[in-house]
């Protein structure tokens, strides 16, 4: 979701999420962090004219256990690096 606001200068990320607060409401304890273009910065960071405030919360699913459990799922030889494999090609190529 993507909001734009008019702030004044100075104005701090706790006082833009306050000033969000209103219009757009977000489950209590989900932000864990924020962000300017991909970069993390503290609440008390102050915005400048052109930020992009980014809101991050933490991953519902740890990537690794994710990769693994969809492997074991699709099976070794039906997936990755060696789904594929030319006629006559040696195992691992």
């Amino acid at each position: 979701m993507e909001l734009a606001l008019t702030l004044d200068v100075g104005t701090t990320v706790q006082q833009a999420l306050a000033l969000l607060q209103p219009q757009w409401r977000w489950p209590a304890g989900q932000i864990t962090a924020f962000g300017i273009w991909g970069r993390r910065v503290a609440a008390s960071h102050e915005l400048q004219p052109g930020d992009r405030l980014e809101l991050y919360r933490g991953l519902l699913v740890d990537p690794k256990v994710a990769r693994r459990q969809r492997f074991k799922r699709q099976g070794a030889k039906r997936s990755g690096l060696f789904a594929t494999r030319r006629p006559g090609a040696v195992p691992g190529y």
